[in-house]
């Protein structure tokens, strides 16, 4: 079936169409629906599929607003397939968990009743780990998702049937969630957008620990800077019931991102110093993206990180296992549910057991240290940037890379060490499309991290390299054949 033009198009192109009514709600959810069924099957991004009927009747819905002239937001008509992490109501939220396998909440999560009543029309879930754990998506529930590029791959994670299905045209946007590089790993695995706002920028509902939970974030990711700000914009927002979330009006990044990027100071952290290990060709090539950034006028130069970088690591362990390992906790509690617990999910459950409170106030007190720090070098630079994974997408059959160039991965997410730097300082980074490269030629991708709070100014420098780059638009994946 060929591609219909509708799917190609940006999300921003396609809500102006909807506003105008020069195309209807029925033909944009029929084009991305024969789009899904052409082309999921080989990849398996999309799970919890609702049936067409339904889904059109919703549109026609939409369609008759419209002819009525009312207009619900950005979002209009807009399939939508949110992270199989959020709740939704009536459709079944399974986290990749068999203990959820039947689970259908009656609410929607924060994120979902906002993107509704922007207009969204939910078609579904996109695939994700279990409990959200590990960058490689595959699940006992769903089963694996893999990367367009190269089917024998993996996509990333664990926002990776987000990414997947953007890639390949079956959503005009994405959500995600991101604690360990969740919305920046399968953005760079393929070849798209995926932006981590400061933390309370984006507040999540509903959520056990409304203070602890300090690492974890949601927000969005697109096939254009432009489209993945609109829905910032709807995502964003303070919430009463979320009481460190940002009092910030969020309409601004709905706004132009159009801006002038000559003179901005960017310093490349490269491998931290030696202390990460990354597959050959990574630096060269995340190196050649810099240069497009030089030659917009931007002054990019090396810059040592100037922290003990195991000891930001050992702060994480802590705080993760606090955190995630605390979450599951009364699963592993049960004998039951802990058989149906992935090996990584147990780990994080005896990780944080063996913490004490006083090794939390110590983890708290190294990732305060290392926020005063890395303010020091926005004192000398406006942005940072990192490669946005240490490997290229591997084999699609491995849970995780266990050894990096000859060195040892110590634990499951060991791997994706080079994102952890912006998680802990909170600061908004966005991942941004590198080019292509390994001995397999496929996609990686760059964190450009942003001064605390600057999400506005992190997204506009994003927009200017978008438009000099171009990766999306020029480097689609091919079209996957299904398995048989």
């Amino acid at each position: 079936m060929a591609m219909h033009e509708l799917v190609r198009l940006d999300a921003c192109r396609l809500s102006t169409l909807i506003a105008r009514r020069e195309v209807s709600c029925r033909e944009l959810m029929s084009a991305f629906l024969d789009r899904i069924e052409a082309v999921n099957p080989a990849v398996n991004a999309i799970v919890a599929l609702q049936p067409r009927d339904a889904l059109l009747a919703q549109s026609d819905a939409h369609d008759a607003m419209l002819a009525r002239g009312e207009r619900m937001g950005w979002l209009h008509g807009f399939p939508i397939a949110v992270k199989d992490l959020a709740q939704t109501a009536g459709v079944v939220t399974t986290m990749g968990s068999p203990i959820f396998r039947g689970n259908v909440p009656a609410a929607d999560g924060l994120g979902v009743a906002r993107m509704r009543r922007a207009g969204g029309i939910l078609i579904g879930k996109t695939n994700t780990p279990e409990f959200g754990l590990g960058s490689h998506t595959y699940n006992t529930v769903y089963g694996l998702t893999r990367n367009p590029y190269d089917l024998s791959r993996c996509a990333g994670g664990s926002s990776g049937g987000a990414a997947v299905a953007l890639a390949l045209r079956m959503l005009p946007v994405a959500d995600g969630s991101d604690m360990g590089g969740s919305l920046r790993n399968p953005a760079a695995f393929n070849n798209v957008f995926g932006f981590r706002p400061s933390f309370g920028r984006v507040p999540k509902l509903p959520e056990f620990d409304l203070f602890m939970q300090q690492l974890g974030v949601e927000g969005p990711m697109g096939r254009s800077v432009s489209d993945l700000a609109q829905l910032l914009a709807i995502q964003a927002g303070h919430d009463p019931r979320s009481p460190l979330s940002l009092d910030e009006d969020p309409s601004v990044f709905a706004g132009s991102l159009d801006s002038d990027p000559r003179g901005l100071r960017i310093g490349w952290l490269g491998d931290l110093s030696g202390h990460l290990a990354i597959e050959p060709g990574i630096l060269e090539l995340c190196r050649e993206a810099l240069g497009i950034f030089s030659a917009m006028g931007c002054e990019v130069e090396e810059a040592p990180i100037g922290f003990d970088c195991e000891r930001l690591w050992n702060a994480w362990l802590v705080l993760r296992s606090c955190v995630a390992g605390g979450a599951l906790s009364a699963h592993y509690a049960d004998p039951v549910r802990r058989a149906l617990l992935k090996p990584e999910a147990v780990w994080e459950v005896e990780n944080g057991q063996r913490q004490s409170a006083h090794a939390v106030y110590r983890a708290s007190v190294a990732r305060s240290d290392w926020f005063r720090a890395a303010l020091g070098l926005f004192e000398r630079f406006d942005f940072l940037a990192l490669p946005s994974a240490q490997v290229f997408p591997f084999e699609a059959t491995r849970h995780w890379p266990g050894e990096i160039a000859g060195r040892a991965m110590d634990t499951y997410h060991r791997w994706m060490e080079v994102v952890v730097p912006a998680t802990m300082a909170g600061c908004p980074v966005i991942n941004v499309p590198a080019g292509f490269g390994g001995p397999l030629g496929l996609p990686m991708g760059m964190q450009l991290i942003g001064r605390p709070r600057g999400d506005l100014a992190t997204l506009k420098l994003g927009h200017a390299y978008d438009r000099a780059s171009d990766w999306v638009r020029r480097a689609p994946p091919p079209e996957p054949v299904s398995p048989d």
